[in-house]
């Protein structure tokens, strides 16, 4: 059985119609030939900040069950954050590189 490659992008601050696949006027042609041709996540939502989304995108849950609720780096010293906000990646997640691992060679 051949194992497919597959590439993820994340794109920090680009908006749902910035490249032209998704409608916008700018002309992207190489990522507009990567949507055509792949998979596009039209009902993703997304955190305001980069580590709840990214938590989100890797384990396919929300990211406060995934234990990514804020960024860690903005919490105030000494304060011990409630569940869901550790900061880390928990136990009652899967990470995509995990999966990845356990399918195969």
């Amino acid at each position: 059985m051949t194992r497919p490659n597959f590439l993820v992008i994340v794109a920090d601050d680009l908006g749902f119609s910035d490249i032209g696949a998704f409608g916008s006027e700018i002309e992207t042609p190489n990522l507009d030939r990567l949507a055509h041709a792949g998979v596009r996540f039209t009902d993703f939502h997304s955190a305001p900040a980069c580590s709840p989304t990214r938590s989100m995108l890797l384990t396919g849950t929300d990211h406060h069950i995934a234990g990514i609720g804020t960024m860690l780096e903005v919490t105030p010293p000494g304060f011990t954050p409630p569940p869901g906000y550790e900061g880390y990646l928990n136990d009652r997640v899967v990470a995509l590189p995990e999966l990845l691992r356990d399918a195969g060679q």
